[in-house]
């Protein structure tokens, strides 16, 4: 008889850690990731422990499933797990087409600053270097090569003129949940802002954005 995923390693992501399980430190970035307008640094290595941990847990229930003595109560057990399994890599996926999306929305943004590229992995910076590339080519095939050469650029910023490279805008108001108590913030309008465990404000990113990264709140 072949063990059951619980057997065979206990919960489906029993590891504690003072963040929480894998899954749930994953949920927290793909909720911040969704919800902040800037792009977050990765996490590959707890991307990759998931994974891994995915494809283990998948396995068992293949060999279980296909064993003739696994008794009812164990294809329950097994349908269970199957389908934690599934809401896991439902939030995996999300979480990679989030950072995608923004990813080649700011592609350009993306190759010209240095401190943004830190956040990605190597394959997300190879894939927004490509993206630029293209993007670029299209535009000058398509409008650039037919203006004067002063405007023929991606790369001018003009006076009273928006930019031509979108950027994130981290002036953009979000709602955030405190996870512990946090430092005062200050707010645009020099208000100054207490928050204690629990307390829900909606505030601009770029008032929190330190805090959301070093885990001290997160968005909701």
């Amino acid at each position: 008889m072949v063990p059951a995923p619980e057997e065979r390693g206990g919960d489906l992501f029993p590891e504690e850690a003072p963040l929480g399980t894998p899954l749930e430190q994953l949920t927290r970035h793909w909720m911040n990731e969704r919800h902040a307008p800037d792009i977050l640094p990765a996490h590959e290595e707890l991307l990759t422990t998931l994974l891994d941990h995915l494809r283990r847990q998948s396995e068992a229930v293949q060999l279980l499933r296909g064993d003739p003595s696994t008794s009812e109560e164990e294809h329950i057990r097994i349908m269970l797990v199957q389908t934690e399994i599934e809401r896991v890599k439902f939030i995996v996926r999300s979480y990679v087409r989030t950072r995608l999306f923004k990813i080649e929305r700011y592609a350009r943004f993306v190759t010209t600053n240095a401190e943004v590229q830190t956040r990605l992995t190597a394959a997300e910076r190879d894939h927004a270097s490509r993206h630029a590339k293209i993007t670029d080519q299209h535009f000058f095939l398509s409008v650039l090569q037919s203006l004067p050469e002063k405007q023929a650029h991606l790369d001018d910023t003009p006076l009273f003129v928006p930019p031509m490279i979108t950027e994130p805008d981290k002036s953009r108001p979000v709602f955030i949940h405190a996870l512990q108590k946090c430092p005062r913030v200050r707010l645009p309008d020099g208000a100054s802002l207490d928050m204690e465990k629990g307390h829900i404000s909606l505030v601009p990113y770029s008032i929190v954005e330190q805090l959301v990264a070093r885990g001290e709140v997160e968005l909701v």
